[in-house]
Formats: C-alpha cells, sequence, structure tokens
C-alpha cells in the first residue's frame, strides 16, 4: 500500500504553504487559488481551504531512512522545536521497531518523522528534505472504528495485529508490511507528543490500489473507486 496523495483542510493556507517550502524546503508540485501540493517522497501532500470550517488538524507521519534517525532529528531541530513527551524529545517504538520525532506546524497538524528500522530502506546520503521516503501514516479519525475497520477489509486494509477494532485504541491498517499505515481512530484520544485529541475532520486519502477514502463535508466515512 502507498498513500499517492492525502488532502488535508487547513484555515491557514498561506502560512502553511510557506512553512512547507521555504522552512522546510518541500517542493511544490501544483497549487490553485484555495490549494497547494508538495512532493513528498514519493507521495504528495496537498492542503486545500476549500469549505473549510473551523480549524482542522490532523496527525501523519513521514518515513524516513532506517539509519538516519539521530540525523533527521538534528536537522528538524535547526528548523522547528521538537514536541516533547514527558520532557524527551523522541520515542522509541521497540515494536515496530523505529524511533520517531514530533513537530508541530502552523495550522496545529502534529506531524512525525518515522525510521522504521526493519523497513525503510538506508541512504549513504547525508540527510535533506530530499531524504523523506513517502507518507508513512494519517489518522483516520471516526465516529464508529468497528464499522469503519469492517469497510477497510473490503479492500485488504486488515489491522496490523488481528487485536479487535474499538473507537479508543489506534488500529495500524495496512496491506503489506512496508510501513504505511491508516490508524484508524474514534474521536477523543490524545494524540503523543500534544495536548490534542483526535476529532473528526474532512480529509481525502488516494490510494495507489485504485481506491479514494476519507471523510466527506458531513464528517462521514467514505471509500470509493479513485477517479482523480
Amino acid at each position: 500500500m502507498e498513500i499517492k496523495r492525502l488532502t488535508l483542510q487547513t484555515d491557514k493556507l498561506q502560512s502553511m504553504k510557506e512553512f512547507y517550502t521555504n522552512d522546510l524546503g518541500f517542493s511544490l508540485c501544483g497549487e490553485s487559488p484555495t490549494s497547494f501540493r508538495i512532493q513528498v517522497g514519493k507521495s504528495v501532500l496537498e492542503f486545500t481551504n476549500s469549505n473549510v470550517v473551523g480549524k482542522p488538524y490532523y496527525h501523519f507521519a513521514l518515513n524516513i531512512p532506517s539509519n538516519q534517525f539521530q540525523e533527521a532529528k538534528t536537522w528538524l531541530k535547526r528548523k522547528q522545536p521538537l514536541l516533547l513527551e514527558d520532557g524527551e524529545d523522541e520515542a522509541d517504538f521497540p515494536f515496530f521497531p523505529a524511533h520517531s520525532c514530533y513537530f508541530e506546524d502552523p495550522a496545529g497538524n502534529i506531524v512525525e518523522l518515522i525510521a522504521r528500522y526493519h523497513v525503510n530502506p538506508m541512504s549513504e546520503l547525508p540527510f535533506s528534505i530530499d531524504s523523506i521516503l513517502n507518507i508513512s501514516e494519517i489518522g483516520l479519525i471516526v465516529k464508529d472504528a468497528p464499522v469503519v475497520g469492517e469497510q477497510l477489509k473490503k479492500i485488504n486494509l486488515i489491522k496490523s495485529d488481528n487485536a479487535p477494532i474499538t473507537n479508543a485504541t489506534l488500529s495500524f491498517m495496512q496491506d503489506s508490511k512496508n510501513g504505511v499505515f491508516i490508524i484508524l481512530t474514534g474521536t477523543g484520544r490524545r494524540w503523543l507528543f500534544s495536548n490534542k485529541v483526535s476529532k473528526v475532520f474532512p480529509m481525502k486519502i488516494n490510494m495507489d490500489n485504485h481506491y479514494c477514502l476519507g471523510i466527506d463535508g458531513n464528517n462521514g466515512f467514505f471509500m470509493k473507486i479513485n477517479t482523480d
């Protein structure tokens, strides 16, 4: 599974464009009066203010080379303050295994850089914005996670540990062991390295299996064949 394009809403379109292109250095690969797109390795990340309501925020993660976590963390600290959890500015996930660090963008999104040691390739080049591999995770917040989980099974997106899906837990949904996940959960769960909790906001995930899924303008889950 690959996330080809991820579309998120923002009420701060211009400041987000300046942050991602000027401050972090991502390449702009498309824009309109209501949106812009950046190239994130093999993926495209799009932000739009079309029909935006309120102040939406999301959690998403970006894969980095498996041998460059500390180098990437140092690179990021020069550009943006790192978020803290219990006084620490990195997370160790021995069950993946992986290390992560986090930052917040101008719209309040909780963004993660993650090095997955058994999955992500290594790199011998100095770490830069071009070292980022792809979009690794996106939090999909829904009103009824077990019901949506059954719908995702129809396109072979299965919870990685095969445990029951609940609204209170994070369910890492995937169809292959390549370090790309849709994180399915309900509302009200605190995101790591943040005081924000999971909320339902419109979003769209275009995947490489010809499906498009996400949250519509009425905060309902949808899944359809991708026509973009």
